[in-house]
């Protein structure tokens, strides 16, 4: 896995995996890159550090251990 941010754009990437990007998704501001059989390759969060700033506050004011929604 690798993650690398781009500052000028505010775009964080990970990488999950080496397979070639066939196709992709996009669910808001998260970008789903996928394999010829629909494995996750590779995620890029727009508005990354709006995103990232949001899931610590709500993870960190959680009472609970059930996934928090951002």
């Amino acid at each position: 896995m690798r993650i690398s941010y781009n500052r000028k754009d505010d775009i964080a990437t990970i990488e999950l995996g080496r397979q070639k990007i066939d196709h992709a998704q996009e669910a808001e501001n998260v970008i789903i890159h996928l394999s010829k059989d629909d494995d996750p390759v590779m995620l890029e969060i727009l508005d990354a550090s709006k995103f990232l700033t949001n899931l610590m506050k709500a993870s960190m004011t959680s009472k609970t251990e059930k996934p928090v929604s951002v």
